[in-house]
């Protein structure tokens, strides 16, 4: 073979093998997300392994690899790759054992050091692959002085194949799923060590320039080792941070992994590249600087790429990509190619064999970048923030770098630094992060490893939880107040007797708050987000009643709770999950499904609540029928947009017993735990028993919903019209749904005027939809008729009286005669409430106004101009 021919299939089967190296990655990453709930700590464990094993394999390697002669050391490589590829084949049967075990090892451990625990673990078992990775990389370097190739040649060409495997899971998940995507790259890693020995019998063996070679090798000063493996510290908080920012601002976790890893490790290669024909003397001197000062400045630029992707309409998934992509490119590719130019313009200041330097530095950049990672997932963020730690680390950056700076002047760069890094020390608030919230106050910010948690006062002093700028995970608007609330009223009102509740999820506490009325009750919460638990204690006990101090809450993952816990419920809750978001799905999953079962009391009940914008009706299936495989009895309510899956363990309760505890009740206590519907309402909510759909099962180790759902997200978004005429189309009969509750003959008129009022609740909704007033105001007439207490068709038909109050005819009824009849319809309607204290201040009657006051302050006590401030 040619030399030339040689040198390009070198750099061809070299460049793949980072290919290879950096799809593992990624899908390892999305396994452990998988395994840790948590998709920041996949991100930091499996970069940290990765780096920690490519540091120590390049040490090792290069002190080997110099004894090798190029056609050894190829060979070497080839037989690395298939021992990595075949780990990789058996990594995805060895996980779930992994996983089981350590639950095992971690029971009774605190949230920390049981997430130390899964930690440790993870390391260990991704050191050996990337060590062999590491391992790989000075004996490239090696093989290629046969083939007269460079060092930043191969840098080079490796780091711009491992930016095409960064992105190669996201076409490959969503056709094969996590478990195939991983054997189809191993087997690509397979063929490319095949082809790697085929090679290897081209390159030459041991020669007299071997000896020369291995004569001249020299290590690096420690000094500057250690300085190197700085920035190589510093590159890589940036990337954790950059992740954990952009993946709050832009697309999900690992869509933004796999965008930062292709910018990064494109800038990288190509600044290598270019390296060759930039003078060492020079650039050592600009690159601390140039990187620190481009690393600070993209800050800059957050608020307008937070608004415009908030008010940006994208095509498709993979269009919200590209541009989105564009964006984090524009902001960190400067840095990147400022990271890569490094590595051959040291190798090339220190006048050493290019091909042995290599080895050394990239060895000392790597064991810095693992401890770099570490440091800014687990220290860096909860103690200082996000954006205060991305400027510690481009003053790491600048300090390390100054290590070959020769101009003192160029410490004048440090002050410059910081006076350009405070103004943006802190991230912007969220009025000018998202389009949704633009006259909104920050009232709280806590941030840990876990999320970024803000509660937000809205401009009418409603207040609003969000868990990493994406997820609005509840609101003190009355109506969103009553909606969480039935959350726990249901589940409680289909247990003839519970006396023991679990909530998976605390969130604000609304919900859980929601069982108050019901005395007697024990109840548990477990909550994973620190910043959550706060909020429910503080912000938000005026609407939740102080609920911290009346419920057991415990800070941990729900999954690992139900695994550890010993104890057993009568009812559990499954809070609302936004299902796309990484590790999210697996609390709709076949195995936490099994967990929520086992930890019932015989006759307990389980409720899982969905909200039907965040599915498709695709998606929807493969969760009810996951739902469906678990319990025998698997029914469906349908409360407004939100539906939930009902399971029981055991033979459900007849309607009978149902009715005899709700007897026992007082009158306030009927209304409190019903919302003042009347348990009939409610019993006509159900749907009925969730049929075969024959769908996939959403498995933890092999989920469905979570390749599905982001297409949905940025493709045409959810048909809700198709949605309810799916739901329409297989809904029981009133006859069979009344058998399956157990409804007597007495009670049929009234259980189906109920279930009436449901039905046209859903042809109201889908008037709304087509924009039919004239059909809505029908619908929601019929539906009042059927059932005056069920709260949906009194809303409608309220809110839009009180729309038509603008346009009162002369000589009809009086404001005041109108506002009435909308509070008759709805006592608990706040517009109109509003309305009419405002209309007793204007005309004077201040006693009127004070008690028109009050009836508002104990409907919406964080209502602004109600509230004392």
């Amino acid at each position: 073979m040619a030399n030339r021919s040689l040198a390009w299939v070198l750099l061809c089967l070299y460049g793949a093998t980072g290919m290879t190296a950096l799809a593992y990655e990624v899908l390892w990453t999305r396994m452990l997300s998988l395994m840790f709930g948590v998709s920041i700590f996949g991100v930091v464990f499996t970069v940290a392994a990765f780096m920690a094993g490519l540091g120590a394999g390049s040490f090792l390697g290069t002190t080997r690899g110099m004894q090798y002669s190029p056609a050894r050391s190829w060979r070497m490589v080839a037989w690395l790759e298939a021992g990595i590829a075949a780990y990789a084949l058996a990594l995805p049967v060895c996980m779930p054992w992994l996983d089981g075990g350590l639950v095992s090892l971690g029971t009774g451990l605190s949230l920390p050091a049981w997430q130390g625990l899964q930690g440790g673990a993870v390391l260990l078992l991704l050191f050996p692959p990337a060590l062999a990775m590491g391992m790989a990389f000075p004996l490239a370097l090696r093989a290629a002085t046969g083939a007269r190739l460079t060092l930043a040649s191969m840098y080079g060409v490796n780091a711009l194949g491992g930016a095409i495997g960064a992105v190669l899971p996201l076409l490959l998940l969503p056709l094969f799923g996590w478990r195939s995507s991983l054997w189809v790259v191993a087997g690509f890693g397979m063929l490319l060590a095949v082809c790697a020995l085929y090679v290897a019998r081209h390159l030459p063996g041991l020669s007299a320039d071997s000896d020369k070679y291995h004569a001249g090798a020299q290590r690096p000063p420690s000094a500057d080792l250690l300085a190197y493996a700085g920035i190589g510290a510093a590159a890589l908080m940036l990337e954790v941070l950059w992740t954990r920012e952009y993946g709050m601002l832009l697309l999900r976790t690992e869509y933004i992994l796999a965008v930062l890893l292709l910018v990064y490790l494109a800038g990288i290669g190509l600044g290598s590249l270019l390296a060759a024909r930039m003078r060492a003397a020079v650039w050592l001197n600009l690159l601390p600087a140039l990187a620190a000062l481009a690393a600070v400045a993209g800050q800059y630029a957050l608020s307008s790429i937070s608004q415009w992707a908030g008010s940006s309409e994208f095509s498709s998934l993979l269009t919200a990509m590209l541009e989105q992509g564009g964006m984090v490119a524009l902001c960190t590719l400067p840095v990147t190619l400022l990271l890569g130019a490094w590595l051959p313009l040291l190798a090339r200041h220190f006048h050493q064999q290019q091909s042995e330097a290599g080895g050394w530095w990239y060895g000392a950049n790597s064991i810095g970048a693992a401890a770099g990672a570490l440091l800014a997932g687990f220290v860096m963020l909860p103690l200082l923030g996000t954006a205060l730690s991305l400027l510690l680390a481009a003053t790491m950056l600048l300090l390390c770098g100054m290590r070959w700076v020769r101009d003192r002047r160029l410490w004048l760069s440090l002050p410059l630094l910081l006076i350009v890094g405070w103004p943006v020390h802190s991230l912007p608030p969220v009025s000018r992060l998202l389009p949704a919230l633009p006259a909104s106050t920050d009232l709280s910010v806590y941030e840990d490893a876990v999320s970024l948690t803000h509660v937000v006062e809205q401009g009418n002093g409603q207040r609003v939880l969000l868990s990493d700028l994406q997820r609005m995970d509840a609101s003190t608007d009355p109506t969103a107040v009553t909606v969480q609330k039935n959350q726990a009223r249901l589940p409680l009102l289909l247990h003839p007797a519970p006396r023991t509740v679990l909530f998976l999820g605390l969130g604000t506490g609304i919900t859980a708050s929601g069982s108050l009325p019901f005395t007697g009750l024990e109840r548990t919460a477990v909550e994973l987000s620190q910043g959550a638990i706060n909020a429910a204690g503080s912000w938000f006990a005026p609407v939740n009643g102080g609920i911290n101090g009346q419920v057991h809450i415990i800070h941990d993952d729900a999954r690992r709770f139900l695994r550890t816990d010993d104890h057993h419920y009568d009812v559990i809750v499954g809070d609302l999950f936004h299902p796309d978001m990484v590790g999210r799905a697996n609390l709709l999953s076949l195995q936490q499904f099994q967990r929520a079962k086992e930890r019932l009391n015989d006759g307990g009940i389980f409720v899982q609540w969905l909200a039907l914008n965040q599915f498709d009706v695709a998606s929807i299936k493969v969760v009810m029928h996951t739902f469906a495989s678990v319990f025998k009895h698997a029914s469906l309510f349908v409360d407004g947009y939100r539906i939930a899956l009902v399971g029981h363990k055991g033979e459900p309760a007849h309607v009978h017993a149902l009715l005899h505890r709700y007897g026992q009740m007082s009158d306030t206590a009927k209304v409190q735990t019903t919302g003042g519907e009347g348990i009939w309402t409610w019993l006509g909510r159900y749907w009925g028993e969730i049929p075969d759909f024959s769908t996939p099962l959403q498995d933890e180790w092999a989920p469905v919903i979570e390749y599905s759902l982001p297409k949905v997200r940025f493709g045409d978004g959810v048909d809700m019209e198709s949605m309810w005429r799916w739901l329409l189309s297989w809904r029981s009969r009133d006859d069979i749904a009344a058998q399956s509750l157990g409804v007597a003959a007495s009670d049929m008129q009234t259980f189906r005027r109920a279930r009436v009022a449901t039905a046209l609740n859903v042809r109201l909704w889908q008037a709304e939809l087509d924009g039919d007033e004239r059909r809505v105001v029908e619908m929601a007439r019929l539906a009042y008729r059927a059932n005056p207490k069920d709260r949906w068709p009194a809303f409608a038909l309220a809110d839009r009286m009180y729309d038509s109050l603008a346009h009162l005819p002369v000589g009809g009824l009086s404001r005041r005669e109108a506002l009435m009849r909308i509070l008759t319809l709805r006592p608990d309607h706040e517009s109109a409430l509003r309305a009419m204290m405002q209309l007793e201040q204007q005309q004077g009657h201040v006693a009127a106004a004070a008690l028109w006051q009050q009836r508002l302050h104990t409907l919406s006590p964080l209502a602004k101009n109600i509230r004392e401030r």
